[in-house]
């Protein structure tokens, strides 16, 4: 570490500080629905997410590999780049944080890597066949699949528990989600942590540090796991608010099933080195989880906000990398000024976050707004998944096929019938 230049020791920091808002930013991916389910109170979810994620830090390099040699040229590549990247990184995801919105850290990062690059070099330093197959194809596949395996799951474990208590199979499936949600903060830590890695092992092959190629030395993988660790244990409440209550309404069973599948295809996406989004293939399972249920309901207008953010992930942080880019490339009262930008955006958003705090107190609290299930009718998606389920046995009463996989709506929702079999009239006494 003796030749890292003050230049570069600045891009370490500030990739850190990136690493620091990837843990708070994606907390919810591992707890949201461990907290909404009542499975682990709000902060011990988070102190596990980050001893989890800690300890994901330490059993993968494939991801940092990826990012380190695949997705930019190396040849001619300035720090003052890395530095500009991780600019437009920070400043969306501290955006999406604001209103609420489980972005992808991942795409945040690279978009502003991509959008630095090329005002640096132009496209031709862009590994596009990389950015293909690791990066945009996941970033399609990895919702879908992830989904479909929560949706197939939910079906799966309401049949299986149809006939046993229900009590007793709820408190099986919180253990369960415990430990999902043990497994999702593992595979985040595997995945996410490495990307800082990989930018901070980028940022040292470019100063001359490591030889192109190289691994991440030791002190990257402490130094990026520790910062991922304390940024989700800080606990980013304003997006756990929203995977948890905003999405759907999750009971034990659909948590689980949502959690199992999220960190199977994170953990196989780690091993063959594709860089996915955890946000994203967590938030395709807690929908995937909705549908699965009978008279579940996926809040749309809340998924068409969060499908819109992903969109504009990568094009807003490559312009946001690309003038920082332009500014750093004057010299060094350019690097000063992105800097001192990059502090005052910063100071902003958390001001404005103070306005309507949220925290551990009421981060399960129903303050969702229009995206409530009693006032948003089923979307297109959930009829159709509606209208292909099969119908309950004949002489079976609503109530009855609704308890079957919702006994909190069969308790609200059950007639009072008289012995004839007639709605009981509040007004008068029921005929014998």
């Amino acid at each position: 570490m003796e030749h890292i230049t003050l230049l570069l020791g600045i891009v370490i920091v500030t990739a850190l500080v990136f690493d620091f808002t990837n843990g708070f930013h994606d907390t919810a991916n591992a707890m949201a629905t461990t907290i909404s389910t009542g499975a682990l109170k709000p902060k011990t979810a988070v102190a596990m997410s980050a001893v989890l994620n800690l300890v994901g830090a330490f059993l993968s390099v494939e991801v940092a590999k990826t990012i380190s040699g695949g997705i930019v040229n190396e040849d001619g590549l300035k720090t003052e780049v890395i530095f500009a990247a991780l600019v437009g990184a920070i400043l969306w995801n501290l955006l999406t944080w604001l209103v609420g919105l489980p972005s992808s850290s991942s795409h945040a990062l690279f978009g502003g890597l991509i959008g630095a690059a090329v005002m640096s070099m132009g496209w031709s330093s862009i590994n596009g066949g990389t950015v293909v197959t690791k990066v945009l194809l996941p970033a399609l596949a990895a919702p879908l699949v992830a989904g479909l395996a929560a949706m197939l799951a939910t079906r799966l474990t309401y049949r299986i528990g149809r006939n046993t208590d229900t009590k007793a199979t709820a408190k099986g499936y919180r253990a369960g989600q415990i430990a999902s949600a043990g497994l999702v903060s593992l595979a985040h830590g595997t995945n996410d942590a490495q990307k800082t890695m990989g930018i901070i092992t980028l940022a040292l092959v470019t100063g001359g540090v490591l030889n192109p190629g190289a691994n991440p030395p030791l002190w990257v993988i402490v130094s990026a796991g520790v910062a991922i660790a304390l940024g989700t244990y800080l606990g980013g409440w304003r997006i756990i608010r929203t995977m948890g209550k905003g999405l759907t309404d999750l009971q034990p069973q659909q948590g689980f099933a949502a959690q199992t599948s999220a960190a199977t295809v994170i953990l196989a996406s780690s091993h063959l080195g594709f860089s996915l989004s955890t946000t994203q293939s967590c938030s395709g399972a807690v929908m995937g989880a909705g549908l699965g249920r009978k008279g579940g309901v996926v809040r749309w207008s809340t998924a068409t906000r969060m499908f819109v953010a992903w969109g504009l992930t990568l094009p807003a942080a490559g312009l946001v990398g690309a003038g920082a880019e332009f500014l750093t490339k004057q010299g060094p009262w350019g690097i000063t000024a992105t800097a001192a930008l990059l502090v005052a955006g910063s100071s902003v958003i958390w001001v404005l976050s103070r306005r309507n705090a949220v925290d551990h107190t009421n981060v399960t609290a129903d303050e969702i707004g229009a995206d409530s299930a009693d006032t948003e009718p089923a979307g297109v998606v959930t009829t159709a998944i509606a209208a292909v389920t099969p119908p309950p046995p004949a002489g079976t009463t609503a109530a009855a096929a609704v308890a079957s996989e919702d006994p909190v709506k069969a308790t609200v929702s059950a007639p009072t019938t008289t012995t004839t079999g007639a709605m009981a009239d509040p007004a008068r006494p029921a005929t014998v």
